[in-house]
């Protein structure tokens, strides 16, 4: 593949990417807002805990999906002169703020459970609740299964955020209905006993989402199998006779890849640049989009403990 080619395709690559994404944060803002208005609606004609709990549950949905569209526009710009490694890790900014919504949440509804434990009641007008819950449930699925397709083409820590939360829905709305029915008069502790289930369960996924952003922050290595792909690309050449320091890190959709390439004393200057660029090439069509950076070492300077023993030296 020619280098013209290969931008061709990476251009290609960048465009679709930033179209699904911002397919899958536009559909979840839409989804949260009209899902809001339904669960808001039941609320105050039901006046059931569990109903509240998922109302709240649907406008941290409705904020964080609209932080992420807010977001997005900024990590999806393309790199400039103040940032030259592009603005990927603003995604990572956007799973940090979704998870302060999510904590804030969180706390609201066990205290507003533990109120309803200490003065149950019976639910009133229960059915229109149920209505809501049963669609709630379908427009959540169909969400999930955008965002799923989406995360699979992009790998977008944002939309994967936004995603674990409205995988929780699910169960969430599933548990209203049991709450609504439960509360109805077979066990009137369950509409409180289940909103604090809620709020537990969201201090968990908002602990996931805290800990896959702050990973992407601090420049984890990319995964052991493309780590192991990036090795098996450089010594696949044959003029390649080793690599060490290999590091990685992701910002968004783009990968940086760098290491040293260990080559023979006696090559010409343009040679090892040749070398290099087929090299780049490869990996560039293997991960794109991506970014490497190779530095070229005579096989003889090359400390013995630095020298290519094996996967990931």
């Amino acid at each position: 593949m020619s280098q013209e080619q290969l931008k061709t395709s990476t251009n290609s690559q960048h465009e679709n990417y930033i179209f699904l994404v911002r397919l899958a944060a536009i559909a979840a803002s839409g989804t949260a807002l009209l899902l809001v208005i339904l669960k808001l609606y039941a609320w105050f004609v039901s006046d059931a805990s569990s109903m509240l709990a998922s109302a709240t549950d649907s406008m941290l949905d409705l904020f964080a999906s609209i932080t992420n569209v807010i977001i997005l526009r900024y990590a999806l710009a393309p790199a400039d002169d103040d940032h030259r490694f592009g603005h990927g890790k603003a995604e990572s900014l956007a799973g940090l703020a979704q998870s302060a919504f999510v904590l804030g949440s969180a706390f609201l509804l066990i205290i507003n459970g533990i109120e309803r434990i200490h003065t149950p009641k019976v639910i009133e007008h229960s059915a229109i609740g149920i209505w809501v819950s049963v669609i709630a449930i379908a427009l959540t699925l169909l969400l999930v299964l955008l965002q799923k397709w989406v995360i699979k083409k992009t790998d977008s820590v944002a939309i994967g955020a936004d995603a674990l939360h409205y995988q929780s829905d699910l169960l969430l709305n599933l548990g209203v209905l049991i709450a609504l029915f439960l509360s109805q008069g077979t066990w009137l502790y369950a509409d409180g006993i289940f909103t604090v289930g809620v709020g537990i369960f969201l201090l968990s996924g908002a602990s996931k989402i805290i800990w896959m952003s702050v990973d992407h922050l601090m420049d984890k290595e990319l995964n052991i199998d493309e780590l192991n792909t990036i090795e098996k690309i450089v010594l696949s050449n044959k003029d390649a006779l080793g690599i060490h320091e290999l590091r990685t890190r992701k910002a968004g959709a783009q990968r940086f890849i760098q290491f040293h390439l260990e080559l023979d004393d006696s090559l010409l200057l343009i040679d090892a640049h040749k070398i290099g660029d087929a090299i780049e090439q490869e990996l560039m069509a293997a991960f794109s989009p991506c970014e490497v950076f190779i530095h070229h070492d005579p096989s003889s300077v090359v400390p013995e403990e630095l020298k290519y023993k094996g996967k990931n030296n």
